[in-house]
Parts: C-alpha cells; structure tokens; sequence
C-alpha cells in the first residue's frame, strides 16, 4: 500500500472514529483510535482522543498513559495537561491533579478549561473563595462559555450570596436562552430571595417543556407552600415522590418551608413523618 492510500486509509478511520466520539460511542471509538495509532503511534490527534474517550468509559490511568505520550512531544500541550489533572483527580489523586491544572495553566495562561477545572477541584476540597477566584479567570479567559459562570452562581448559592448568583444565572440565560439549567437556577435564586411568585412563574415556564423533571416539581412546591396555597403545594409533592420517593422524602422532612406543614395529615402521609 502506498504512502497516499495510507495516509487516506488513516484519514477514514479518524473521520469514523470522530463520528463515534459524537454520538456518544466512546469505547468503540478506542478501537479504531488504536487502529490509527498501529500504524501511526505519535499521531496526536489520535493519542489525544484515545485519552478522552477512555477517560469517558472511567479507564483512567490508560487516559494518563495516552495525555503523557503528548506531553512527551510537547511538554506546553496545555490541552493534554490539562485532561490527565481530570483523570487523576476522577482516581482520587487531588495533588497531582492540582498540579496538572497549575502546570497547563503555566503552559498556555489563555487556555480556559484549566482554570475552570482548577476552580472545581478547589470547591470539591471546600476552598470556594479561591474556587471563585479561578472560575473569574476562566471566565476572562473565553467569556463566551456559560460552565465557569454557571459554576461561580452555584458556589455563590452555597455561600448565600443568593442575589450575586441570581445575576450569574440571569446573565447566562440572557446570553444562552437554551441553556435550561441556567434559568431553573434563576427560579432557586428567587426562591432563596423569598421571591416565590416570580420563581413559580420560572417553574412554570419550565414545566411546559418539562412537566416530569422531578427537581422543577419539587422546586414549586416549595415556592406554593412558601405562598400558602398548601393543597397545589401537597399535590406538586406526591408528583414529586411518585418520580423519586427516596429523594424527595429525605428534602422535605429537612425542608424549613414545610415545618408549617408537619402537623398535616397528608404531608406526613405523603414524607411517612
């Protein structure tokens, strides 16, 4: 076979294998990364998606042998770097993880991902203000993506500073109206902010397109509980039970919304109070 029909051969395969990786086939997609690398071992775009994909199917420290074959070519391989801090902290190695994301950071200072999975990571090991520090830099490094501005709201809502994460969320959604999570957690700020016929109006917004996603049905019948209209509240929440009843049971019974409901008959029935 000649030089062109291999160079061809190995194009096809990629194409195939590329095609796998989009529609969510990562374990079959190995396969014919391996295929590439047989004949081609320093092919970098086959070694670099051999390590996603088998970081996808949780075959980690393969992943780590696939990102550090890259970094052997090129020692600034951010990208590279930057994936196997993701594997080594999925294996619980938290130290070298950090030390990845600082090494990638180090590497390409623009390179956003980094950033943001340092940010995480930091959050993870209960370290949020420095979290937020790392999740602005990876929201100036490419301000265009919602995860580290999502993430910050999130962060913001664990520290209760509720109206700053409403902004979060709010500017998201303005930025990217498909982005669903963005405007459920526009609902939960209002509702944290006692806002809870704004947040309901979210709720219901959400439930058009949504009617059985458990965490928009509970999620309103806080916010009617909130308001008094205790029947729709305790209707909301047998739904809510019927989709997940271990979940749901457990967030009512510690619910401050619902301690006014305790002595009710149907919502002890309904949380087995």
């Amino acid at each position: 076979m000649g030089i062109f029909s291999i160079k061809k051969e190995l194009e096809e395969t990629m194409y195939h294998a590329m095609s796998l990786m989009e529609k969510n086939q990562p374990k079959a997609a190995v396969a014919l990364f391996n295929k590439i690398l047989k004949k081609d071992s320093k092919n970098t775009s086959a070694l670099y998606n051999k390590g996603l994909a088998l970081n996808q199917i949780k075959k980690y420290s393969d992943a780590v042998t696939c990102f550090d074959l890259l970094i052997e070519i090129n020692s600034k391989d951010a990208s590279a770097i930057n994936n196997k801090g993701i594997a080594m902290a999925e294996m619980g190695n938290i130290q070298s993880a950090s030390e990845c994301y600082d090494m990638a950071i180090k590497a390409d200072p623009k390179y956003a991902p980094s950033y943001f999975n340092k940010g995480v990571l930091l959050d993870k090991l209960q370290d949020h203000q420095e979290a937020l520090n790392y999740l602005d830099k990876a929201i100036n490094a490419d301000p265009k993506k919602p995860n580290a501005q999502f993430y910050k709201g999130i962060i913001l809502g664990k520290l209760k500073k509720h109206e700053e994460a409403l902004n979060c969320f709010e500017n998201i959604h303005k930025k990217h109206p498909d982005h669903i999570d963005s405007l459920f957690h526009v609902g939960i700020e209002l509702a944290e902010l006692e806002n809870h016929k704004k947040a309901n109006e979210i709720f219901d917004q959400l439930l058009t397109k949504h009617k059985d996603n458990v965490n928009i049905v509970y999620a309103k019948s806080r916010s009617k509980a909130a308001l008094n209209e205790i029947s729709e509240s305790l209707e909301l929440l047998k739904k809510a039970i019927n989709l997940n009843s271990k979940m749901i049971r457990a967030w009512a019974k510690e619910e401050k919304i619902f301690e006014k409901l305790h002595d009710n008959d149907l919502f002890r029935k309904l949380v087995k109070l």
